[in-house]
């Protein structure tokens, strides 16, 4: 059996079976595409955007966490993904109500992708595209380890990473993103609150706290002309990153902790 992140266990499925997936996360829709199953997925939320020329023809389902559910159920799904940061449950809750099966994900470390290589690959039958997905994250992790031994080693920084304004958010120590980022040794500015996704204000207490701020160019979609502002108003470095390196998992972590050491550099 194999275990989803919420203790649920799933059976692999028969060679002959012909599931029909909805996925509502981003990162997993990629993830099953790289896995050959791009023509299993019959729903994808509207941020489900790579890889395009696999994805465009599969029919929308609204948001992740504004879907429609009369649409998917007219899609007849066997299997739905989920996420339990990205998706809410009472929308999963309410469409486990008609589709069989549903695999919870919460990938929280990098490493964490082995796993999920494993529980995906291993559900619909395709166990030799995982191997080969967890092999190319091993190589990249001795490629990002060997990288950083050759540099001489920088201090720790303590970064505030941005991901949406009007409130201002970042995110807090325990997330994905936090943790890939500890892969180079920084280190996530920590709210004094107990929210994954917290809210903050720009105080001389939180100024001074940090040696640089990241813009992620998701889910807020950041642009150099807020680091230009932000700069000018806090006085500290601001820099713009890809936030789909940094925070989808899935196959894009492979290229994500290559991404990350040009951060450092």
């Amino acid at each position: 059996m194999l275990m989803d992140a919420a203790g649920q266990n799933h059976a692999a499925l028969a060679a002959d079976a012909q599931p029909r997936i909805v996925s509502l996360v981003p990162s997993i829709t990629e993830l099953l595409c790289d896995l050959g199953l791009a023509h299993r997925i019959v729903g994808r939320t509207g941020f489900c955007i790579h890889p395009a020329d696999l994805v465009r023809d599969i029919p929308k389902i609204g948001g992740t966490k504004d879907v429609n559910i009369e649409k998917i159920r007219t899609l007849a799904p066997t299997h739905l993904i989920v996420n339990i940061d990205e998706n809410t449950k009472p929308t999963a809750d309410a469409l486990a109500a008609f589709i069989p099966h549903v695999i919870v994900t919460h990938p929280q470390t990098p490493r964490d992708n082995l796993d999920l290589y494993r529980l995906l690959g291993g559900i619909f039958g395709a166990e030799s595209q995982a191997g080969s997905r967890a092999n190319a994250l091993c190589r990249a992790f001795e490629h990002a380890h060997a990288a950083l031994a050759l540099q001489s080693r920088p201090a720790p920084r303590t970064v505030l990473y941005c991901i949406w304004q009007d409130p201002w958010m970042t995110v807090s120590k325990d997330t994905y993103i936090a943790n890939m980022l500890a892969q180079i040794g920084w280190h996530v500015w920590q709210a004094p609150t107990p929210e994954r996704y917290p809210a903050f204000d720009w105080s001389p207490s939180v100024v001074d706290a940090i040696d640089a701020v990241l813009l992620s160019t998701e889910p807020y979609r950041f642009t150099e002309t807020h680091v230009d502002a932000l700069e000018r108003q806090i006085g500290k470095p601001v820099q713009l990153v890809d936030g789909e390196m940094l925070s989808w998992y899935g196959s894009r972590a492979i290229a994500g902790l290559r991404y990350l050491h040009t951060l450092a550099a």
